[in-house]
């Protein structure tokens, strides 16, 4: 348009739009390369400032020069007046109480959202609470290293973790001087065996990065038979068996419950036919324990446990 401008105008000629055209069209190429290099350098300048902003982040705080050791954990947990929020201007927990005594089976049920796995969090310590205390057998965990804290949990949660290794590797992880015939004996109780005992390598078979060559079900049957092997007292259950079929589900509960003797349990459940058997039963909602209470009390009391539950059977 702009050459047309110019011959109509006299300025230019024919023949000298011809020779830019052509001049344009010889050098359209490696100009083309060049604009699409500087836009992969800005793409990658984009995601590099983003990945050194992350790597610039403050690590967990360091734990206190006087922190003590956790050993030969018993199992007791109070969560006292506690409240938290990932952000300031946003409180999730508020004025949470709990006591757990050592091989107390506790369930905690609510709907999405309500702050079931940030308790988790808290017990883990992967955030600090805003208020209150939490104690492991008397101890506040801010006086305690994280190592020994959390080398006091196991936990099966609903994400199931495994890496690139032998079968045996994957649920020898929970125990370094775990032997073979240990890792056998717990995947019987897992009801996994026989299914690793069809593999051509057995247990020596190696899983590809995070398993995916077995399907899901049998991936958290190996979590499970993983946190079977584990000396570590206190239990998380993160929606362990959500994939899981209900069949399944039915053949590992003896064997869950082998699991949980002598263990302080924390079951986090959407299925709440899998926590009958709960000594407690906690009912949260918005942040806060609205019920409490053994299966049987929460369906007298006819309250919002009950609601759940009943939604549940009739679905």
């Amino acid at each position: 348009m702009f050459g047309a401008i110019l011959f109509l105008l006299g300025k230019i000629t024919i023949g000298n739009i011809s020779s830019f055209v052509m001049y344009s069209r010889k050098f359209s190429g490696p100009i083309n390369e060049t604009a699409n290099i500087i836009t992969e350098l800005q793409t990658a300048a984009a995601a590099a400032e983003r990945v050194f902003r992350l790597l610039d982040e403050p690590s967990e705080i360091p734990d206190a020069p006087d922190a003590k050791v956790l050993i030969d954990t018993k199992g007791m947990v109070d969560i006292d007046h506690v409240k938290f929020g990932y952000t300031p201007e946003k409180e999730i927990i508020h004025d949470l109480r709990l006591h757990a005594d050592p091989g107390q089976l506790v369930a905690i049920v609510g709907p999405t959202g309500a702050g079931k796995t940030t308790i988790i969090n808290l017990l883990m310590r992967f955030y600090d609470v805003n208020e209150g205390v939490i104690s492991v057998d008397g101890y506040p965990i801010r006086n305690l290293t994280r190592d020994s804290l959390r080398k006091a949990f196991t936990m099966v949660l609903q994400d199931t973790w495994l890496f690139q290794g032998t079968i045996e590797e994957n649920v020898a992880y929970a125990r370094e001087d775990a032997t073979l015939e240990e890792v056998i004996a717990v995947c019987k109780k897992a009801h996994i065996h026989d299914f690793v005992e069809t593999l051509p390598q057995g247990y020596q078979t190696v899983l590809t990065d995070d398993g995916v060559n077995i399907s899901k079900g049998q991936k958290q049957l190996l979590t499970i038979a993983r946190a079977m092997l584990s000396n570590a007292r206190m239990l998380i259950l993160d929606e362990a068996t959500s994939n899981v079929d209900s069949r399944t589900e039915m053949a590992i509960q003896d064997a869950m419950l082998e699991l949980m003797k002598g263990r302080t349990c924390f079951v986090i459940a959407h299925r709440l036919s899998t926590i009958k058997n709960a000594d407690v039963i906690l009912v949260l909602k918005d942040g806060d324990i609205i019920e409490s209470g053994t299966h049987d009390e929460l369906l007298q009391a006819r309250g919002f446990y009950a609601k759940l539950f009943n939604s549940q059977f009739e679905s």
